[in-house]
């Protein structure tokens, strides 16, 4: 090695060592192709129509990643510090719309990459508590092993095994046309292990050539109801 070489080497590693701990771990958002919401008519989504307490699902930033796009019904809570399971540091920055109240987040569960499918969901977003007591109001709820996650804090972990937070969906809102754009995401993304662990299930589904293809252009938004068969409340 020559020794101009070794002496620049050295001096990186004592620049890198005199920044503060966290700033290698600091994750900034990771911005995919813009991407408006539609509704089932191909006609642009209005923040305003969405319902409050209605789960609607929505792919992106692949069409095989499927996302919740929610209508909390109340205000968000603004820039919430949180953290991955391999302890990435991030500041979530809250919700769209009227009152911050539209979020959108990784409908695949953190712990066991459940998902939604188009025959049964397992994981929803629960605005009451469920006969069974099991789940709290106004949470995402995984019946796979109960992780539960608040969508009005960054979706942060609030209970069962769950090793990070759902990674979020970054949303432009259009305040003159009421218009939402999902731009990116932000978190702890899981897809290529989603990927791995059910691509043959998303090939059948999606198509094996569609799965990992990017969403452009615009992504549809469809009622969790009518998007799969049956849900599961536990």
């Amino acid at each position: 090695m020559l020794r101009r070489d070794f002496i620049k080497i050295c001096s990186a590693s004592a620049a890198l060592a005199t920044q503060p701990a966290f700033a290698a771990r600091d994750l900034k958002p990771r911005f995919y192709t813009r991407a408006q919401l539609v509704d089932a008519r191909r006609q642009p989504l209005k923040a305003s129509t969405l319902a409050a307490g209605q789960n609607y699902i929505f792919h992106y930033p692949f069409e095989g990643t499927p996302c919740f796009l929610l209508n909390l019904g109340k205000p968000t809570l603004q820039k919430i510090a949180l953290k991955t399971e391999n302890g990435g540091s991030y500041e979530w920055p809250g919700g769209v719309g009227a009152n911050n109240a539209v979020v959108a987040y990784s409908a695949i569960c953190a712990h066991l990459m459940t998902y939604p499918t188009r025959q049964i969901s397992f994981i929803s977003y629960r605005d009451q508590s469920t006969a069974s007591k099991i789940t709290r109001p106004n949470m995402i709820h995984c019946c796979s092993e109960h992780s539960e996650y608040d969508p009005a804090s960054g979706a942060r972990v609030m209970g069962g095994p769950a090793p990070q937070p759902l990674s979020a969906i970054l949303l432009e809102h259009d305040r003159g046309s009421d218009a939402l754009y999902a731009v990116g995401t932000l978190g702890g993304e899981m897809f290529n292990a989603f990927f791995e662990k059910f691509g043959f299930k998303l090939g059948l589904d999606y198509g094996a050539d569609r799965v990992k293809n990017r969403v452009a252009g615009q992504s549809v938004v469809i009622a969790l109801e009518n998007f799969c068969k049956q849900q599961v409340k536990c």
